[in-house]
């Protein structure tokens, strides 16, 4: 766990900074939503990013930044170097979103594509950052990164007084910083409701470690949930923190999601990525009994194209 004042310092340190994103209630599916799509780079990874490089020493930003990221983290990353005058390199996957890609590049961050997936692009990183001294930043195996993603569950702490509306808090898992960070500071709350993960089928990682103890296994398949996926570091300090506080992972399908993605457009005029609507796509799909439930919806960077096919694909399905 990491300590709560970690959570304290970093909503001080933000607030200039990030935006508090709305909160909404849908009585049909009795689910409130916290639209983190709304945020700044459009993502809730600002927050992480943005507290990391904060709390870094001025020697220390002055070695430059490296980071991987599917988009989002590299977004926040190189928007948080540019408040310290630091260099930014991010090392992203050849099949990284190109609207993501794009959104990196004109935030000032040199980019890297790497052949393979994020663990190529997270390996490559890593290497690079310990052969040229730069300080590299994780998107989730980090202490100050999992202290601003809690901001988000600070925030509907201070909107409503505590957590006796919800029955249980709905949210993506990738790595795990952001479950990690509601995890630790509702745990030993009295109030606590249920943590639940959701990720897709089709890169289901935490949902095996979290059931076996274990990654082995997994068959990795392409995911329109890009940010989540991704064999989590064997040594990151999110997996004994998830083993600690969340109680489920739950599944969903490709397909699940892109309706998700729909309906969250078609109903409430949102544009949300894969990786935010999975959570979405569990209560719609009767995965999540523990009502009324929070879903943290994470970002909305998600390929104009990709959209709108999905959008004419479903529009009648919705």
């Amino acid at each position: 766990m990491i300590p709560l004042e970690w959570v304290d310092d970093a909503s001080r340190r933000l607030r200039p900074y990030v935006v508090n994103t709305p909160t909404t209630y849908d009585e049909e599916l009795n689910l409130f939503f916290k639209w983190e799509n709304h945020q700044g780079t459009g993502s809730f990874k600002l927050r992480g990013a943005l507290n990391k490089v904060l709390s870094l020493q001025d020697w220390e930003c002055r070695l430059g930044i490296v980071t991987c990221s599917a988009g989002n983290h590299g977004q926040g990353v190189a928007f948080a170097a540019g408040k310290v005058n630091a260099s930014c390199i991010v090392f992203a996957s050849e099949h990284a979103v190109p609207a993501k890609i794009d959104a990196m590049r004109a935030l000032g961050a040199e980019v890297v594509s790497v052949a393979g997936g994020f663990v190529e692009a997270e390996g490559a990183a890593i290497r690079y950052a310990q052969e040229t001294g730069k300080m590299f930043i994780s998107p989730y195996n980090d202490g100050q990164v999992i202290a601003g993603q809690a901001t988000v569950i600070q925030e509907v702490l201070d909107e409503f007084g505590g957590l006796e509306s919800f029955k249980s808090i709905v949210v993506p898992v990738g790595g795990g910083g952001l479950i990690s960070g509601i995890g630790t500071v509702i745990n030993d709350r009295p109030d606590r409701p249920k943590l639940i993960g959701v990720q897709s089928e089709a890169s289901s990682y935490a949902f095996q470690l979290l059931s076996t103890s274990s990654q082995e296994g997994v068959v990795e398949t392409e995911s329109i949930a890009d940010g989540l996926a991704g064999e989590i570091d064997h040594d990151s300090i999110t997996i004994p923190i998830m083993k600690k506080c969340v109680d489920e992972v739950t599944l969903v399908s490709e397909e699940q999601i892109k309706k998700a993605i729909c309906y969250a457009w078609k109903k409430y005029g949102e544009k949300v990525e894969g990786s935010a609507a999975v959570s979405l796509a569990a209560r719609l799909a009767g995965k999540i009994q523990a009502l009324p439930a929070l879903s943290i919806v994470t970002g909305g960077n998600i390929q104009p194209e990709l959209f709108a096919a999905l959008i004419r694909q479903y529009e009648y399905q919705v």
